[in-house]
């Protein structure tokens, strides 16, 4: 399977370059559109995120094609390494310039920088007594290593494998309405199936929200998907029954509020009968610690084994990651960055965490 991106002055100009390349079956995974700058003048594009199994009149081949593989979350930081560029950090704490090692002054400096990333005080005093271990041989030079390793080192991350070819491994996402679930799902569903060759299929039990399944079902006409709506909690276990070739079978839940204790159960008696493999609760990175802490207190009921943050492109600051993660001891899955599908996700990684926490950005 093939992904590439098309960028042509108008919707259907970019489609039939698609067609022209990925010939007529190839699908649309996103669209978008763009102000380029053109001989001086800037010029609105339209730019179209592309997939097909087979390329028809293949120009070039990729730099770097994707290999179908059985470790989901190996595809993922591949497909990271396009989007989120490894940002070299340059040196955050300069030091005195008597000294080449850390001393009380450059330790106060560590530690306000730390704080102004929205760390707090425990997890900051974690990393500064890592560091201090290290205090004789960590210079102006490596300081910044060492800094970002003792940080990933309290940020707890999970991968995740599907074996092709033994029934449908189920998941489900869970969380507060608006951050970004279907989304979310949309993303894992595409790289699923584009880049690890998996057969897929969604289920929604959102029927509340004005227009989620309309999203979703667009979503996988466009994307060859199978889709199921679930009313009641039984329709789950049928539509799982009439998908069990499936590799993987994404859940999609109704967003609520965590002060909603008999909503969150209702989610429950859906989730419950459908055995479902992993949950994971989805969190907006902008989102307060104390917000956080609490959703994640109350959402204890779906005993989720796994977060995925989002909204990344809208956070300021990153530190409520670890701050959350070192709170409730759940280890996180995948962040992402932005409303492109399948392009803003990553798999979780402890340092790339950790340095997005400390350079404070993602790019």
């Amino acid at each position: 399977m093939q992904i590439k991106k098309f960028v042509a002055p108008t919707l259907k100009e970019a489609i039939e370059k698609m067609k022209f390349e990925f010939g007529s079956e190839s699908i649309v995974l996103s669209t978008k559109v763009l102000e380029a700058n053109i001989d001086g003048i800037k010029k609105k594009m339209f730019e179209i995120t592309a997939g097909a199994d087979e390329i028809i009149n293949q120009v070039k081949q990729p730099e770097e094609p994707f290999r179908t593989s059985k470790s989901f979350e190996q595809e993922l930081k591949k497909l990271s390494d396009k989007v989120f560029k490894n940002k070299k950090i340059s040196n955050h704490i300069s030091l005195n310039k008597s000294s080449t090692k850390l001393d009380g002054n450059n330790f106060s400096k560590l530690k306000k920088l730390l704080l102004n990333q929205d760390l707090n005080e425990r997890i900051v005093e974690k990393v500064l007594l890592q560091v201090k271990k290290y205090y004789t041989v960590a210079t102006g030079s490596n300081i910044n290593e060492y800094i970002i390793s003792a940080l990933g080192s309290l940020i707890p991350t999970a991968s995740f494998e599907v074996t092709k070819g033994q029934g449908p491994k189920v998941i489900a996402l869970v969380g507060p309405t608006g951050v970004g679930k279907t989304t979310c799902i949309a993303k894992l569903a595409v790289i699923s199936k584009m880049l690890n060759n998996l057969n897929v299929g969604l289920i929604s039990i959102d029927t509340y929200r004005l227009g989620a399944m309309d999203q979703l079902k667009i979503f996988s006409d466009i994307s060859n998907i199978d889709f199921h709506v679930a009313y009641e909690p039984n329709d789950v276990v049928k539509s799982i029954k009439r998908m069990k070739n499936k590799d993987l079978i994404f859940i999609d839940t109704v967003g609520r509020s965590q002060n909603k204790t008999n909503l969150l159960e209702g989610i429950n008696d859906f989730l419950t009968p459908a055995n479902v493999d992993e949950t994971y609760l989805v969190l907006s990175s902008v989102t307060t610690l104390k917000n956080m802490i609490d959703v994640a207190e109350k959402f204890k009921t779906l005993e989720y084994n796994g977060l995925v943050f989002t909204k990344l492109d809208e956070a300021v600051t990153f530190g409520n990651i670890v701050n959350l993660v070192d709170a409730i001891k759940t280890p996180v899955k995948y962040l992402t960055n932005g409303q492109v599908i399948p392009d803003d996700i990553i798999a979780a990684d402890s340092d790339f965490i950790a340095k997005m926490i400390y350079s404070g950005s993602i790019s």
